[in-house]
């Protein structure tokens, strides 16, 4: 049995701390997500690095999970921007394996629940560059994508980084759900494929 106290007290806990780091923020933001199992010689980390830092010094905040990974390689690429002057903020979360803070945060928090940190890293941003992942990752895709479907979120760019990881899944949208109208065909322009930062510099 849940205790109902106990599950509400860490919830609140969370979005007033979620809340009081945000209103220390200024600017825009980007959010970087991605998996926390690449080491630092993969090619997603590298990519994420290098558009971490060159969003940032187009003058964006960058704000990541916190975490190791594509998260660590987002937050090194903004904590290494010297003509501006941004945040590199981390939404650390406390999971039993893999999930530890990396040490290129300028600003951050400890979430208990993946709920709210979610809508943190999601509801914080207008932009967002989804790098190849598991299913933490995909879970944040397709709730930005329920978001934006029904209205919840305005104006946001979402940019799929890797057009090898992605296109089976894009594939896997139009044959299934698309083909048994589960989706329209403008729910597919909600994102965008990109394979290099230049791509999204140029978006943005």
């Amino acid at each position: 049995m849940l205790d109902r106290e106990y599950i509400i007290q860490r919830i609140e806990s969370d979005i007033n701390g979620g809340v009081d780091l945000f209103n220390t923020v200024v600017g825009s933001t980007v959010t970087i997500f991605g998996s926390a199992r690449v080491d630092k010689h993969s090619p997603h980390y590298l990519n994420a690095y290098e558009v971490a830092k060159r969003v940032g010094e187009l003058g964006y905040n960058i704000l990541t999970g916190g975490g190791p990974g594509v998260m660590e390689a987002g937050n090194l690429g903004g904590s290494q921007v010297k003509n501006r002057k941004i945040e590199s903020i981390g939404l650390n979360i406390k999971l039993p394996k893999e999930q530890r803070a990396n040490s290129y945060i300028s600003k951050g928090y400890e979430f208990n629940e993946m709920c709210v940190r979610k809508s943190m890293l999601i509801y914080n941003s207008k932009i967002f560059v989804v790098f190849p992942g598991g299913f933490g990752t995909l879970d944040e895709l397709f709730e930005l994508l329920v978001l934006i479907q029904n209205r919840k979120l305005r104006e946001v760019k979402i940019f799929l980084f890797d057009s090898e990881f992605f296109n089976p899944l894009i594939n896997f949208l139009e044959a299934s759900l698309l083909k048994s109208n589960m989706i329209n065909s403008e729910d597919l322009k909600l994102f965008r494929v990109v394979d290099s930062a230049n791509e999204v510099i140029q978006a943005l």
